[in-house]
Protein backbone atom coordinates (compact mmCIF):
# COMPACT_ATOMS: atom_id res chain seq x y z
CA UNK A 1 0.00 0.00 0.00
CA UNK A 2 1.28 3.40 -1.50
CA UNK A 3 1.74 6.27 1.82
CA UNK A 4 -0.77 8.76 1.49
CA UNK A 5 1.71 12.02 1.06
CA UNK A 6 0.21 14.70 3.03
CA UNK A 7 2.92 16.84 2.35
CA UNK A 8 2.21 17.66 -0.97
CA UNK A 9 -1.43 18.60 0.10
CA UNK A 10 -1.56 20.84 2.92
CA UNK A 11 2.32 22.38 3.24
CA UNK A 12 0.99 23.62 6.51
CA UNK A 13 0.55 20.34 7.93
CA UNK A 14 1.82 19.73 11.16
CA UNK A 15 0.23 17.54 12.90
CA UNK A 16 -1.92 14.08 11.84
CA UNK A 17 -3.28 10.75 12.80
CA UNK A 18 -1.90 7.63 10.61
CA UNK A 19 -2.23 3.76 10.74
CA UNK A 20 1.26 2.09 11.14
CA UNK A 21 1.67 -0.51 8.41
CA UNK A 22 4.81 -1.97 9.35
CA UNK A 23 7.60 -1.46 11.62
CA UNK A 24 11.42 -3.11 10.76
CA UNK A 25 14.70 -2.71 13.19
CA UNK A 26 17.12 -0.95 11.34
CA UNK A 27 19.93 1.18 11.36
CA UNK A 28 20.13 1.24 15.51
CA UNK A 29 16.03 2.45 15.49
CA UNK A 30 13.22 0.73 13.76
CA UNK A 31 11.81 2.16 10.07
CA UNK A 32 8.29 2.77 10.29
CA UNK A 33 5.78 2.87 7.44
CA UNK A 34 2.56 4.92 7.27
CA UNK A 35 -0.34 4.94 5.74
CA UNK A 36 -0.28 8.51 5.32
CA UNK A 37 2.23 11.04 6.37
CA UNK A 38 3.11 14.45 6.74
CA UNK A 39 6.80 14.41 7.16
CA UNK A 40 8.36 15.19 4.06
CA UNK A 41 11.16 12.49 2.98
CA UNK A 42 14.72 13.51 2.33
CA UNK A 43 14.98 14.97 -1.49
CA UNK A 44 15.80 17.38 -3.88
CA UNK A 45 18.31 18.97 -2.41
CA UNK A 46 15.97 19.56 1.05
CA UNK A 47 16.63 17.40 4.05
CA UNK A 48 13.78 15.81 5.35
CA UNK A 49 11.42 16.91 8.59
CA UNK A 50 11.88 15.37 11.67
CA UNK A 51 9.46 15.51 14.79
CA UNK A 52 7.44 12.91 17.06
CA UNK A 53 5.48 9.91 16.26
CA UNK A 54 3.67 8.19 18.61
CA UNK A 55 5.59 9.36 21.57
CA UNK A 56 8.96 8.15 19.98
CA UNK A 57 11.26 10.82 17.81
CA UNK A 58 11.50 10.81 14.25
CA UNK A 59 15.28 11.49 13.43
CA UNK A 60 15.17 10.94 9.79
CA UNK A 61 12.82 10.00 6.71
CA UNK A 62 13.90 8.60 3.51
CA UNK A 63 11.79 7.03 0.75
CA UNK A 64 13.99 3.85 -0.98
CA UNK A 65 11.87 1.57 -3.38
CA UNK A 66 8.57 3.72 -3.04
CA UNK A 67 8.27 3.24 0.68
CA UNK A 68 8.60 6.54 2.91
CA UNK A 69 10.84 5.17 5.74
CA UNK A 70 10.53 6.97 8.90
CA UNK A 71 13.39 6.29 11.13
CA UNK A 72 12.00 5.92 15.00
CA UNK A 73 14.46 5.65 18.30
CA UNK A 74 11.41 3.36 19.06
CA UNK A 75 8.96 0.67 17.79
CA UNK A 76 5.61 1.40 16.99
CA UNK A 77 2.87 -1.36 17.05
CA UNK A 78 1.58 -2.58 13.65
CA UNK A 79 -1.93 -1.83 13.10
CA UNK A 80 -1.96 0.79 15.77
CA UNK A 81 -2.74 4.34 15.25
CA UNK A 82 -0.32 7.18 15.44
CA UNK A 83 -0.22 10.42 16.25
CA UNK A 84 2.52 12.79 14.08
CA UNK A 85 3.83 15.73 15.06
CA UNK A 86 6.41 17.76 13.15
CA UNK A 87 9.35 19.52 14.25
CA UNK A 88 7.93 22.92 13.09
CA UNK A 89 10.68 25.34 13.61
CA UNK A 90 12.25 23.31 11.08
CA UNK A 91 9.99 22.74 8.66
CA UNK A 92 9.20 26.81 8.12
CA UNK A 93 13.13 27.17 8.12
CA UNK A 94 13.54 24.40 5.66
CA UNK A 95 10.84 25.19 3.18
CA UNK A 96 12.02 29.20 3.24
CA UNK A 97 15.18 28.30 2.01
CA UNK A 98 14.00 25.81 -0.45
CA UNK A 99 10.88 28.49 -1.89
CA UNK A 100 13.59 31.54 -1.51
CA UNK A 101 15.90 29.55 -3.76
CA UNK A 102 13.23 29.17 -6.22
CA UNK A 103 12.42 33.06 -6.72
CA UNK A 104 16.03 33.32 -7.24
CA UNK A 105 16.76 30.58 -9.87
CA UNK A 106 13.79 31.82 -11.48
CA UNK A 107 14.29 35.65 -11.56
CA UNK A 108 18.48 34.86 -13.18
CA UNK A 109 16.70 32.05 -14.96
CA UNK A 110 14.24 34.53 -16.72
CA UNK A 111 16.88 37.11 -16.72
CA UNK A 112 19.61 35.61 -17.96
CA UNK A 113 19.08 32.22 -18.89
CA UNK A 114 21.34 30.94 -16.64
CA UNK A 115 20.47 27.17 -15.22
CA UNK A 116 20.81 26.14 -11.54
CA UNK A 117 23.41 23.69 -11.14
CA UNK A 118 24.12 22.67 -7.64
CA UNK A 119 21.70 23.66 -4.48
CA UNK A 120 22.37 22.01 -0.93
CA UNK A 121 21.04 23.85 2.35
CA UNK A 122 22.94 24.18 4.98
CA UNK A 123 23.42 24.54 8.60
CA UNK A 124 23.47 28.17 8.34
CA UNK A 125 23.11 29.25 4.81
CA UNK A 126 22.54 27.60 1.42
CA UNK A 127 24.62 27.41 -1.80
CA UNK A 128 23.00 27.47 -5.17
CA UNK A 129 25.15 27.53 -8.35
CA UNK A 130 24.38 28.82 -11.48
CA UNK A 131 25.81 28.04 -14.97
CA UNK A 132 27.07 31.73 -15.51
CA UNK A 133 28.61 34.43 -14.34
CA UNK A 134 27.11 37.18 -12.21
CA UNK A 135 28.48 40.58 -11.36
CA UNK A 136 28.17 42.94 -8.15
CA UNK A 137 25.11 44.76 -10.24
CA UNK A 138 23.30 41.40 -11.05
CA UNK A 139 23.80 40.63 -7.26
CA UNK A 140 21.69 44.09 -6.17
CA UNK A 141 19.50 43.26 -8.71
CA UNK A 142 18.11 40.07 -8.31
CA UNK A 143 17.94 40.19 -4.50
CA UNK A 144 16.06 43.88 -4.72
CA UNK A 145 13.68 41.74 -7.26
CA UNK A 146 13.43 38.55 -4.98
CA UNK A 147 12.67 40.84 -1.80
CA UNK A 148 10.02 42.07 -3.98
CA UNK A 149 8.56 39.05 -5.07
CA UNK A 150 8.46 38.42 -1.31
CA UNK A 151 6.54 41.95 -0.04
CA UNK A 152 3.64 40.75 -3.22
CA UNK A 153 2.89 37.52 -1.25
CA UNK A 154 2.22 35.46 -4.21
CA UNK A 155 1.28 32.20 -4.14
CA UNK A 156 2.76 29.22 -4.60
CA UNK A 157 0.97 26.84 -6.65
CA UNK A 158 2.32 23.00 -6.55
CA UNK A 159 0.54 20.59 -8.93
CA UNK A 160 1.05 17.66 -11.20
CA UNK A 161 -0.61 18.53 -14.51
CA UNK A 162 -2.02 15.57 -17.15
CA UNK A 163 -0.23 13.26 -19.24
CA UNK A 164 -1.35 15.79 -21.81
CA UNK A 165 -1.11 18.82 -20.40
CA UNK A 166 3.12 18.34 -19.40
CA UNK A 167 3.72 18.54 -22.81
CA UNK A 168 2.55 22.27 -23.35
CA UNK A 169 3.97 23.55 -20.38
CA UNK A 170 7.04 25.29 -20.05
CA UNK A 171 9.17 24.42 -16.72
CA UNK A 172 12.71 24.84 -15.66
CA UNK A 173 14.43 21.14 -15.06
CA UNK A 174 17.53 19.36 -14.83
CA UNK A 175 17.17 16.83 -17.02
CA UNK A 176 14.17 15.49 -19.16
CA UNK A 177 11.67 14.08 -16.81
CA UNK A 178 9.04 11.34 -17.42
CA UNK A 179 5.41 11.67 -16.52
CA UNK A 180 3.99 12.41 -13.91
CA UNK A 181 5.78 15.67 -12.77
CA UNK A 182 5.11 17.63 -10.22
CA UNK A 183 5.13 21.32 -10.55
CA UNK A 184 5.90 24.32 -8.89
CA UNK A 185 5.05 27.67 -10.00
CA UNK A 186 5.12 31.42 -8.36
CA UNK A 187 3.40 33.80 -10.47
CA UNK A 188 5.59 34.66 -13.51
CA UNK A 189 8.37 34.45 -11.65
CA UNK A 190 9.57 30.89 -11.91
CA UNK A 191 7.80 27.33 -12.87
CA UNK A 192 10.03 24.07 -12.52
CA UNK A 193 10.08 20.60 -11.94
CA UNK A 194 10.39 19.80 -8.32
CA UNK A 195 9.93 16.80 -5.27
CA UNK A 196 10.35 19.58 -2.30
CA UNK A 197 7.91 21.38 -0.04
CA UNK A 198 7.28 24.99 -0.15
CA UNK A 199 5.88 27.85 2.04
CA UNK A 200 2.20 28.77 0.60
CA UNK A 201 3.13 32.28 0.03
CA UNK A 202 6.15 34.00 -1.01
CA UNK A 203 5.41 36.61 1.64
CA UNK A 204 5.76 33.13 4.41
CA UNK A 205 9.31 33.27 3.70
CA UNK A 206 9.97 36.81 5.27
CA UNK A 207 13.38 37.76 3.65
CA UNK A 208 15.84 36.97 1.30
CA UNK A 209 19.55 37.67 1.91
CA UNK A 210 22.52 37.02 -0.34
CA UNK A 211 25.62 36.67 1.47
CA UNK A 212 28.26 36.47 -1.40
CA UNK A 213 29.03 35.43 -4.95
CA UNK A 214 31.96 33.57 -6.48
CA UNK A 215 33.39 32.23 -9.46
CA UNK A 216 32.94 28.23 -9.54
CA UNK A 217 33.12 25.71 -12.52
CA UNK A 218 33.10 28.60 -15.26
CA UNK A 219 29.42 29.86 -13.71
CA UNK A 220 28.71 31.42 -10.29
CA UNK A 221 27.79 30.11 -6.54
CA UNK A 222 25.89 31.93 -4.44
CA UNK A 223 25.62 31.91 -0.74
CA UNK A 224 22.10 32.62 0.32
CA UNK A 225 19.83 32.39 3.39
CA UNK A 226 16.14 33.52 3.82
CA UNK A 227 13.40 34.03 6.35
CA UNK A 228 14.57 33.20 9.88
CA UNK A 229 18.46 32.55 8.59
CA UNK A 230 18.21 35.88 7.38
CA UNK A 231 17.27 38.23 9.56
CA UNK A 232 19.62 36.43 12.43
CA UNK A 233 22.55 36.83 9.43
CA UNK A 234 21.28 40.57 9.23
CA UNK A 235 21.41 41.08 12.86
CA UNK A 236 24.65 39.79 13.53
CA UNK A 237 26.21 42.07 10.85
CA UNK A 238 24.01 44.98 12.37
CA UNK A 239 25.80 44.12 15.67
CA UNK A 240 29.33 44.24 14.12
CA UNK A 241 28.82 47.26 12.68
CA UNK A 242 27.23 48.76 15.88
CA UNK A 243 30.39 48.29 17.95
CA UNK A 244 32.72 49.42 15.00
CA UNK A 245 30.76 52.71 14.61
CA UNK A 246 31.05 53.09 18.68
CA UNK A 247 35.29 52.24 18.61
CA UNK A 248 35.53 54.27 15.27
CA UNK A 249 33.20 57.21 16.59
CA UNK A 250 31.13 57.30 13.33
CA UNK A 251 27.73 56.89 12.36
CA UNK A 252 26.30 53.08 11.25
CA UNK A 253 26.29 54.41 8.08
CA UNK A 254 29.64 55.87 7.97
CA UNK A 255 31.65 53.21 8.89
CA UNK A 256 33.07 52.64 5.18
CA UNK A 257 33.96 55.96 5.14
CA UNK A 258 35.48 55.82 8.31
CA UNK A 259 37.61 52.81 8.03
CA UNK A 260 39.07 53.73 4.82
CA UNK A 261 40.18 57.12 6.64
CA UNK A 262 42.17 54.54 9.33
CA UNK A 263 43.48 52.72 6.20
CA UNK A 264 44.99 55.58 4.77
CA UNK A 265 46.40 56.63 8.39
CA UNK A 266 47.71 53.12 9.11
CA UNK A 267 49.24 53.39 5.45
CA UNK A 268 51.29 56.44 5.82
CA UNK A 269 51.92 55.11 9.51
CA UNK A 270 53.55 51.98 8.00
CA UNK A 271 55.55 53.85 5.34
CA UNK A 272 57.06 55.72 8.33
CA UNK A 273 57.85 53.03 10.27
CA UNK A 274 59.46 51.05 7.11
CA UNK A 275 61.58 54.53 6.86
CA UNK A 276 62.94 54.57 10.45
CA UNK A 277 63.52 50.84 9.96
CA UNK A 278 65.92 51.01 7.57
CA UNK A 279 67.72 54.06 9.05
CA UNK A 280 67.75 51.79 12.43
CA UNK A 281 69.39 48.66 10.34
CA UNK A 282 71.73 50.90 8.38
CA UNK A 283 73.30 52.02 11.83
CA UNK A 284 73.08 48.55 13.79
CA UNK A 285 75.35 47.68 10.20
CA UNK A 286 77.83 50.01 10.83
CA UNK A 287 79.53 47.67 13.61
CA UNK A 288 79.78 45.13 10.85
CA UNK A 289 81.81 46.83 8.59
CA UNK A 290 84.91 45.07 7.45
CA UNK A 291 83.87 41.87 9.06
CA UNK A 292 83.87 38.88 7.35
CA UNK A 293 82.20 37.07 8.11
CA UNK A 294 79.34 39.45 9.76
CA UNK A 295 77.15 37.49 12.10
CA UNK A 296 73.93 39.28 13.35
CA UNK A 297 71.77 38.16 15.78
CA UNK A 298 68.56 40.54 16.71
CA UNK A 299 65.44 38.77 17.94
CA UNK A 300 61.80 39.39 17.06
CA UNK A 301 62.25 39.96 12.73
CA UNK A 302 59.90 38.47 10.72
CA UNK A 303 61.50 36.80 7.29
CA UNK A 304 61.26 40.16 5.64
CA UNK A 305 62.79 42.02 8.05
CA UNK A 306 65.88 39.12 8.39
CA UNK A 307 66.46 40.05 4.34
CA UNK A 308 66.28 43.57 4.95
CA UNK A 309 68.94 43.66 7.70
CA UNK A 310 70.59 41.10 6.35
CA UNK A 311 71.30 43.26 3.16
CA UNK A 312 72.56 46.14 5.14
CA UNK A 313 74.85 43.93 7.37
CA UNK A 314 76.34 42.86 3.64
CA UNK A 315 76.96 45.75 2.32
CA UNK A 316 78.61 47.01 5.41
CA UNK A 317 80.74 43.96 5.62
CA UNK A 318 81.49 43.29 1.82
CA UNK A 319 81.67 39.64 2.42
CA UNK A 320 79.51 36.75 3.89
CA UNK A 321 76.50 37.96 5.89
CA UNK A 322 74.30 36.30 8.01
CA UNK A 323 71.12 37.26 10.36
CA UNK A 324 69.21 35.10 12.49
CA UNK A 325 66.17 36.16 14.78
CA UNK A 326 64.14 34.12 17.01
CA UNK A 327 60.40 34.40 16.94
CA UNK A 328 57.84 32.20 18.11
CA UNK A 329 60.27 29.76 18.98
CA UNK A 330 61.51 29.65 15.42
CA UNK A 331 64.79 30.94 14.06
CA UNK A 332 64.30 33.18 10.74
CA UNK A 333 67.57 33.40 9.15
CA UNK A 334 69.42 34.84 5.60
CA UNK A 335 72.72 34.55 4.18
CA UNK A 336 74.58 36.97 1.54
CA UNK A 337 77.52 37.07 0.02
CA UNK A 338 79.81 35.30 -2.35
CA UNK A 339 77.64 32.73 -3.75
CA UNK A 340 79.96 29.25 -3.30
CA UNK A 341 80.12 30.37 0.43
CA UNK A 342 76.49 31.13 1.10
CA UNK A 343 75.70 27.52 -0.96
CA UNK A 344 77.94 26.11 1.25
CA UNK A 345 76.63 27.01 4.77
CA UNK A 346 73.32 26.81 3.57
CA UNK A 347 73.98 23.04 3.20
CA UNK A 348 75.24 23.21 6.24
CA UNK A 349 72.35 24.71 8.02
CA UNK A 350 69.94 22.13 5.91
CA UNK A 351 72.31 19.15 7.14
CA UNK A 352 73.70 20.34 10.70
CA UNK A 353 70.37 21.92 11.80
CA UNK A 354 67.52 20.73 9.90
CA UNK A 355 66.89 24.34 7.93
CA UNK A 356 64.26 24.52 5.90
CA UNK A 357 65.54 27.36 3.26
CA UNK A 358 65.62 28.44 -0.64
CA UNK A 359 66.97 30.79 -2.86
CA UNK A 360 69.91 31.31 -5.95
CA UNK A 361 72.91 32.62 -6.34
CA UNK A 362 74.32 35.06 -3.38
CA UNK A 363 71.30 34.74 -1.45
CA UNK A 364 69.46 32.23 0.89
CA UNK A 365 66.61 32.63 3.25
CA UNK A 366 64.74 30.32 5.28
CA UNK A 367 63.39 28.71 8.82
CA UNK A 368 64.61 26.23 11.62
CA UNK A 369 64.16 24.95 15.25
CA UNK A 370 67.24 24.95 17.69
CA UNK A 371 68.06 25.05 21.04
CA UNK A 372 70.21 27.82 22.14
CA UNK A 373 73.29 25.74 22.56
CA UNK A 374 72.60 24.04 19.11
CA UNK A 375 73.62 27.67 17.43
CA UNK A 376 76.14 28.31 19.64
CA UNK A 377 77.91 25.53 18.06
CA UNK A 378 76.82 26.78 14.83
CA UNK A 379 77.76 30.13 15.37
CA UNK A 380 81.53 29.37 16.62
CA UNK A 381 82.10 26.92 13.56
CA UNK A 382 80.66 29.34 10.96
CA UNK A 383 82.80 32.51 12.37
CA UNK A 384 85.89 29.97 12.40
CA UNK A 385 85.79 28.50 9.42
CA UNK A 386 83.72 30.38 6.60
CA UNK A 387 86.76 32.38 5.49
Amino acid sequence: METEKLYYQDCHCYAFSARVLDCRRAGGGFDVILDRTAFFPEGGGQASDRGTLGGVNVLDVQEKNGEILHRCDGPLPIGTDAEGKLDVARRQDLAQQHAGEHIVSGLLHKRFGYENVGFHVGAEQMEVDFSGPLTDADIAWVEAEANRVVRENREIRCWYPSKEELPQICYRTKRALPWPVRIVEIGDVDRCACCGVHVGFTGEIGLIKIVSCVKFKGGSRLEMCCGGRAYRYCAEIFEQNRKISRLLSAKPRETAEAVEQLKGAMEAEKFRANDLQRQLFRILAEQFAGQDPALCRMAGLSGGDVRLLCQEVQKGSGGLAAVFSEQENTWNFCLMGDEDRVQKWGERLRKDLNARCGGRGNAIQGTLSASGDMLELFFASFTKKSQ
